[in-house]
């Protein structure tokens, strides 16, 4: 049941346990104030909590819909031309329309091999007589995207089993934002009345512990950090979903340490942690999600794949997509991954961190 007193972070730490130091946790005096009411309340003993959990953030995101449309307005604005050159589209203008259409897609990081088939097909139907009005070709143009996002990659959801605690990685390089990526989706969560855990496995920058106790206080979530430097990561997370198992918890969320895609020892600690959490959970970890810095483009293709190949990605977190007028990304990591997206970050706000919706994203770059 989800409680109505409020969890704070404490920094006089309780006695440690097999080197980890693990919060206590402080209960704030009782207000006069009205609880908090959730949407659904969160017991262990109710069935299908997680599948009513992953509908409500999908529901979410498609009320969210003027987020997802001003995060990707710099998208939006490369492919404008599209509708200026529709707007007096004529049968004989057709390859200079299609020529025009094609680079807008391109700069837009839709991928060549996309655009081609996208392109390719508009002139099939176009010469066909399938297609007989601009506003006909941008309505199969907005089509065609839809179908290479659902696909490959129509499982957007959450998908946390049926066993608690549900255990998420969040995996990716440095930069990418996925510390702050893991407190967002914290704060998203508890909001629909999950009781969180965090892990802090990034034992290997400095400053990443601290940084995801600032997130732990600003949800008012509860975390597990190593007491000491150079502690393994493995450890900690398998620290922090067993005391999730044993107090409760719904969902642990796992920070890990970022990491090039080509360092190899790196990479064989991330089999380590998923290995450490499987023995405690069978199952574990539910999801293990993919934090790409969505300014790269479509450079973060050769990133995707490796982390895929080594730990086996379920989902994607494509971030700082506010910023670029790159969102074409979307679409070619769907295709030639075949690893939905799952989340979209379309600005620094803590609840700037989108549940992906492959209609609201169509939507929102090709208004």
């Amino acid at each position: 049941m989800a409680s109505t007193t409020h969890l704070s972070l404490i920094s006089k730490l309780s006695q440690p346990h097999h080197g980890f130091v693990i919060p206590q946790t402080r209960i704030s005096p009782p207000t006069t104030t009205r609880p908090a009411t959730y949407r659904f309340k969160c017991s262990a003993s109710q069935t299908g909590f997680f599948t009513r959990l992953g509908r409500l953030i999908k529901e979410k995101a498609k009320s969210d819909v003027e987020k997802i449309f001003s995060g990707f307005s710099k998208t939006r604005d490369n492919l404008a031309v599209i509708d200026e050159l529709l707007l007096y589209w004529n049968l004989a203008d057709t390859d200079r329309v299609l020529d025009e259409l094609e680079e807008a897609l391109l700069v837009s990081d839709f991928g060549p091999r996309i655009t081609v088939k996208i392109v390719e097909s508009l002139r099939e139907d176009i010469l066909a007589g399938k297609l007989k009005s601009g506003s006909e070709i941008k309505e199969a143009l907005k089509k065609s995207v839809m179908d290479f996002l659902t696909k490959k990659g129509n499982k957007t959801e959450l998908q946390l089993g049926f066993r608690k605690p549900a255990v998420v990685m969040i995996v990716g390089v440095n930069g990418g934002g996925k510390t702050t990526s893991l407190g967002k989706l914290a704060y998203r969560l508890k909001n629909e009345g999950a009781k969180i855990l965090m892990a802090a496995g990034d034992t290997f920058r400095a400053a990443a512990s601290d940084q995801l106790e600032i997130w732990a206080e600003r949800t008012g979530c509860e975390i597990v950090v190593a007491e000491k430097e150079n502690a393994k990561a493995s450890s900690v997370l398998s620290q922090a979903v067993k005391r999730g198992k044993e107090q409760g918890f719904d969902i642990v969320l796992c920070d890990t340490s970022g990491r090039l895609h080509t360092n190899y020892s790196l990479m064989e600690e991330l089999i380590a942690c998923k290995k450490a959490v499987g023995k405690v959970v069978s199952g574990a970890p539910n999801e293990i999600l993919l934090v790409l810095d969505g300014t790269t483009g479509l450079n973060m293709l050769p990133q995707a794949r490796e982390f895929n190949e080594v730990v086996g990605i379920t989902g994607l977190v494509l971030t700082k997509l506010d910023g670029s007028a790159r969102g074409g990304c979307v679409v070619s990591v769907v295709d030639e991954l075949g690893i939905p997206v799952k989340f979209v970050g379309v600005g620094e706000g803590v609840e700037d961190l989108q549940p992906f919706d492959a209609e609201a994203f169509v939507n929102a770059i090709f208004s």
